[in-house]
């Protein structure tokens, strides 16, 4: 029973991962690490899968041996925050709370992103 939990957990954390890479609000990696780590526990097949993936494997590979953001990940994610956010707020948001808020949120990632190491590797 726990594995099929684990495999559920995995992928929703995935499919949010995947969603991460093009919605900046939502950060990739936590939630790609967090579908690793599922997988590793119910699936070693599909973790194995994961990790061999072009596309996602490298920003679990990365982020698990090194603990640092690409600097060139970190530029576009931050910018594609701020893109995000600042139209959210202009043309979509009319109620000053909402726009502090989504604000307050782009604060938020940025530190955390900004918290991390940079490594100067041109990868995921």
């Amino acid at each position: 029973m726990l594995k099929i939990v684990l495999r559920i957990v995995g992928t929703i954390s995935l499919a949010l991962g995947i969603l991460g890479i093009v919605l900046p609000v939502l950060p990739t990696t936590p939630f790609l690490l967090l579908t690793s780590y599922c997988y590793f526990r119910s699936a070693p097949a599909w973790h194995k899968r994961l990790l061999d993936s072009k596309h996602l494997g490298p920003y679990i590979k990365n982020f698990q041996e090194n603990k640092c953001i690409p600097v060139r990940i970190k530029v576009y994610a931050i910018s594609m925050l701020w893109i995000t956010i600042t139209v959210s707020a202009v043309f979509a948001v009319s109620l000053l709370w909402v726009r502090l808020l989504l604000f307050a949120i782009a604060i938020g990632v940025t530190w955390h992103i900004l918290s991390y190491p940079s490594n100067r590797q041109d990868n995921h």
